[in-house]
This record gives structure tokens, sequence and C-alpha cells, in this order.
């Protein structure tokens, strides 16, 4: 990978430090430079003994004159040296390393980079680093700190990074770009991100690298949308003879279109009567009608001849989507159905729902012209190409629940066209949505149990684990087994039900449509029912152990009610005392936009709170940040400007960085 070798030959590097160095997904010298400091200590004042002040973070570089080994009176046990630079003598003391008595040795300069401090009327030195010898990685500079995994030091990690600048990547990036971006070359960004000359050389390295991290994701993704641009349908979809037919329909809904979701239908029908296959992604807020735009879209390719794939991540939520198109075509002869691991009713039919499994099997398919992919946001670039394999160039719809900042999205999803239904249906009304203080938490149950006798509403209560946590800072997170359990006893009068992510598909569905059907009044659950979930009358939601959750998640969560005309309501519980943490909960009780909370997480948590557990690679930046929106842009115009003026084929470098995002396809033959 860029011409830099494995990470096993790293000079005096043991195999059990190679291994660790592995496991943090290091093979590469490449790898190892991309491994970044979290921080830096100043070590760079080289002072002399004689002029020593108390409190100065200094490193001092002298003789060993005497070591011994002492016990206080606690029982510490103590490494005490004695070091002379000619100016004068001061003590280093060490604890509990021993082994350093017999690397010290008499005679040998050492250089220690710490804090001198007072004692008992006299100079001494608190040491944090050192090295033998003169200053060179460890001291007398600016030092990087790196976060500790896998056993490692972050003073092996600095010597490994060290040994790694001699084979530092060759300059990929056309010099044109980096004059009209005022950037340092990369050679200088990687020497000094990890052993820079200033604080000022910090940020020009880290502003440097940023800017290469970005504009190779959007690179990537304006190539994969030009080669996509390339592409043609066998045959484009019309939308002569069936007019009448999808107004009929459309009319026949038994809700009005709103505003954005028309004009979002729009959008997608222009795509679908082009000759090139649609690459769309569509976001829109829990319960703004995405699934009837995706509808529309399979009901033209059912006019036109051609069947629709319609993928989810879930059995839970492929279900679901089975339920709701085919009470959305009940009046039509478009038939739906459905292959799950446990079902499969598929025969001759229009539009088939199911998970991405439906790629992968054997599963027969004649003419596929539309797939539609719900909550999988990796799809566009992995799986379709098992479609192309299979001699499918349908349109492609990608649609997301989660709320995800313009920026981000217009990053990492730069290769597809992108609309958003910013719209709710008339007549929903806002969840109001309360933090609950642990002393109100029975009165807050009495009021439930009053909600379900006199109004018979429904009630999700989601905790963050399915049993009890031995680790001792996760005890007090209530579990979803244990939960399920106690409140049997605070509403013995109702029916409760238990669903979390380790019961087989078919006893989920079970429970789900026992609680559909209204045999439940209550569903215990963990965050399984976080996406996707359609269950009109449930008007009550509790999440417990709030503070587990990410913004973004918490509002995917209260989502799950709310999906009628009825007035509903959301409980946060949390036995966390935390400032912060009622600060951030009261936040999200009182904002009920969604693009707001996602921004929120963006600024405090990073991107991994907006997309939960991975669902796209980019979201693990090494140095870049989606909220540096400038620099975002500056990338986003670079991609275009060097594309527009040259060959990503007469670059070699370049291509080889690109493959560090596995992107496919990127030659422009």
């Amino acid at each position: 990978m860029d011409g830099t070798p494995n990470i096993s030959s790293l000079p005096k590097t043991r195999s059990l430090t190679i291994t660790k160095l592995k496991s943090l997904g290091i093979k590469t010298y490449f790898d190892l430079l991309n491994y970044f400091p979290s921080r830096y200590e100043n070590y760079s004042t080289n002072a002399k003994i004689n002029l020593a002040q108390p409190g100065e973070m200094v490193t001092l570089t002298g003789i060993v004159t005497d070591s011994k080994f002492q016990i206080t009176r606690s029982g510490l046990k103590m490494q005490v040296f004695k070091i002379n630079d000619g100016t004068g003598e001061i003590q280093v003391t060490f604890y509990n390393q021993p082994y350093l008595l017999r690397l010290f040795r008499k005679g040998m300069a050492i250089s220690f980079a710490g804090t001198v401090d007072r004692y008992s009327n006299k100079l001494i030195f608190v040491p944090k680093e050192y090295e033998i010898g003169k200053p060179e990685k460890h001291t007398g500079r600016i030092v990087p700190i790196y976060p500790e995994k896998k056993g490692l030091s972050s003073k092996t990690i600095r010597e490994k990074v060290f040994a790694a600048l001699n084979n530092l990547p060759r300059e990929f990036m056309p010099e044109a770009i980096i004059i009209s971006n005022n950037l340092i070359k990369e050679e200088e960004a990687y020497k000094n991100i990890h052993f820079p000359d200033s604080r000022e050389m910090i940020e020009n390295a880290r502003r440097r690298l940023a800017f290469d991290e970005l504009f190779t994701i959007q690179l990537s993704s304006a190539l994969i949308k030009k080669n996509w641009g390339r592409e043609k349908i066998g045959q484009p979809l019309l939308t002569a003879g069936t007019a009448d037919s999808i107004k009929t329909f459309i009319d026949n809904l038994p809700f009005k279109l709103t505003n954005a979701q028309s004009t979002v239908w729009q959008q997608i029908l222009k795509d679908l009567l082009k000759d090139k296959p649609m690459n769309r992604f569509l976001q829109g807020e829990v319960g703004s009608g995405k699934t009837v735009v995706a509808a529309l879209a399979c009901y033209l390719a059912y006019l036109n001849g051609y069947q629709s794939l319609f993928m989810a991540p879930t059995e839970i939520l492929a279900n679901q989507h089975f339920k709701t198109l085919q009470s959305l075509f009940g009046k039509t002869t478009v038939k739906v159905g459905i292959v799950t691991g446990s079902i499969k009713e598929a025969d001759r039919a229009d539009i088939v729902v199911g998970t991405h499994a439906l790629i992968n099997k054997k599963f027969k398919m004649h003419k596929i012209g539309l797939v539609v992919v719900d909550e999988q946001h990796r799809f566009g670039v992995t799986q379709r190409s098992e479609l192309k394999n299979k001699g499918i160039n349908a349109h492609l719809l990608t649609m997301t629940a989660t709320p995800i900042p313009r920026t981000v999205a217009l990053t990492i999803y730069g290769e597809l066209d992108f609309s958003v239904i910013d719209e709710m249906p008339k007549g929903r009304k806002p969840v109001k949505t309360f933090f609950v203080k642990k002393e109100k938490r029975l009165p807050c149950y009495r009021w439930i149990n009053q909600q379900v006798d006199k109004l018979a509403s429904q009630v999700f209560i989601v905790c963050p684990l399915i049993e009890e946590s031995e680790v001792e800072t996760m005890k007090s997170v209530r579990a979803a087994k244990k939960e399920f359990e106690n409140l049997k006893l605070v509403f013995p009068k109702l029916n409760l039900g238990l669903l979390h992510g380790k019961l087989k598909a078919k006893e989920k569905d079970q429970i789900m449509n026992r609680f559909r059907q209204r045999e439940l009044d209550i569903l215990v659950s963990t965050s399984v029912v976080e996406v996707g979930i359609d269950i009109p009358q449930a008007t009550i939601m509790i999440i417990e152990g709030a503070e587990r959750f990410g913004l973004a998640q918490l509002h995917q969560l209260r989502g799950r009610v709310g999906r009628s005309d009825k007035l509903s309501y959301c409980f946060l519980f949390s036995e966390s005392e935390s400032g912060d943490v009622i600060a951030r909960l009261n936040f999200f009780a009182k904002t009920n936009d969604g693009n707001k909370l996602a921004e929120e997480d963006l600024k405090n948590r990073g991107p991994g709170e907006i997309f939960g557990k991975k669902q796209h690679g980019y979201t693990d930046l090494k140095i870049a940040s989606f909220s540096d929106y400038e620099l975002i842009e500056k990338t986003k115009n670079a991609a275009g400007y060097f594309l527009e003026n040259n060959d990503i084929n007469k670059f070699p470098d370049l291509n080889s960085r690109l493959e560090r995002y596995q992107i496919e396809e990127i030659s422009q033959d």
C-alpha cells in the first residue's frame, strides 16, 4: 500500500509487538504513520540543573552518578538516581520500576523529561519520560502521546513511528491543489504530526492530512458517480399509459401526500425516466412517509413490467415493510412477496421484500428494474456490484430515517443524489418528552397504568442491555430481562412481552404480532425496536438508561410513538446524577428536530453516535472532522477541479490511496 513496507519488517521489534500492532489494524508502515497522537506534551525546554526552577516542565540531560533502591514507610518501592550535568546535581525518583536499576548505570548519559519540584528544602525531579543519551524522540521536544491500546504503551508506539518515518509515502496530491489550498507537503505533514517542530506546525500538519482524508473520500464518490453516469438501463421506464394509473393510486391513498413527499416523488420520477440508473439517497424523519414514496417507484416499475426488490436490515423491519406494502397495494393487482430466513412467499411476486440476503442467496429474479434499500447505508458500493454481476443494472433508492447533518451526507454519500422529506404528515402531534428524575419513577408508572386503563394506550419500554452487566460501572444500567420481571410486579394487571436480539426470528415475529394485535399492553425491549417498527396505537415510550444512547438514537427510539393523531409521550429514565447527563437529556426533551440533534451529536460525540454501530466505513475518520464544514467544502471543490482537468489513470499514487476505501471501478477506461 503506497509503496510502504509490511509492519513485520520494523527494525528491533519483537514478534509480540508486531502482533499487537496488527490487532490494531496496523499492517503496514503507512497504517502506522496514520495512527495519530491524541495529544502532546511540551518537553522542548532543555534546562541546566543549576537554573532549574520548581514547577517548570523541562528536559534535563546528565550523567548518572548514583543509584539506589528505597522503600517508603507506606511500602512504595522507589528507584532513586542522581544525575549531574556539570552545573549541578539533582535527584530523579521512579516508583515500582526496579528494572531501571539495571538499565541506568553509573557514568551513563541520560535525558529526562518531567517537572522540577521541591522536597525537604531541596530540588528534585519528577520524570515522565526518559531516553538514554541525548534528547531525540522522547525528550527535549514536543512529544506525541498516543492512544494506548492492546497493551502498547505510548512510548513503544512513538519508537515505532519514529522508525517508520524513514519510509514516508510518496506525495500523491497534484501540485496545483497543494498550492491553491496553501497546504504543506505530505512528507512534512507526517513528520510534524508525530514529531512537531512547533505548535503551529502541528496545526499545519493536521490540516494537510485532514485535507488528504476528505479529498480522497470526495474523489472516490465523484468517480463512482461519474462511472454510474455512463451505465445504461436495458429499457428506460415510461410514463406513457401509466400516468393515469399512478394518479389513481395516489388519489386512492387513505391520506394526502405532503408537499415534501410530492417534491421528492417528482425527483425520483425524473430519475426513473432517464436511460441511466438512478442512485438516490432519501433521508426523512421517522414517520415522514418515505415508504409511500418508495412504493410509488415500485408501482411505476410494475406498470412497465419490472420487478422491485425492497431490502431491509432485519427480519422485523422486512415484515413491517411487507405488511405496509400489502396494505398500500391492496386495491391493485400488484403482488407483494417476502423472503427472509423463516418465510419464503415470493412466487411470481412483483415486489419482493426481504433482507439483503436476497441478492446473496439463489433467489430467482426474472426482471429486476428497481432496488429499494432501507437503513443499509453502505449498500451502494459493495452489494450493488453483486447485483451487477447477476446481470442487473437496476435503479437504486437508498432510504434512511437517521437524521444526518447535510455536511456529513454530502461527504460520505457524495456519489448519490440526495433528497430529503422534511415535512411530517398533517395531524401528527410532536411527542411530548420528559426527563424523569429517580424520585419521580413510581409516580410515572402510576400515570402510565392510568393511561393504559382509560385510553387503552400501548407502551414501549426500552433498555440498553439484554442481561445485567458484571462490569462495575454498568451495574446500575437496567437490563431488559431483569426489568421485564420487575415490571410484571409494577403492572400486575397488564400484559407484558419481552423482545430482544437473542430471540429467534419466529419468536420475535410472534411477540410483535401480539403487540400489534393489542394482546400486549407493554413491550419491554432492547433497541432492536429502534428502526422501522410501526405500531400506531403505541403512544408511550420509556427509555431506560437514556444516557447510554446518542441523541440521534434517542430520536429514533422516540419515533416509535407519535405515529397517529393521538398525543404521545416519551420518558427518559436515568440513574445518573451527572450535571452533563441531565443537561444533555433536557436538551433532547426540548428538541424535536432530528437534524438539530444529529448536529449536536456530531459536535459533542462524533459521527459514531449518528450512525450507531458502523454502518459506513467513512464514519471512522482518523484525523479529519465532519464538523469542519470549511475544509469539507474545499476538498469537494478540489475533487471536482481535479476530475475536470485530469485523467485519474495518470496519477498512480492517487489511485493507490483510493484503494484504502475499497472503491470499485474507479478507472475511467
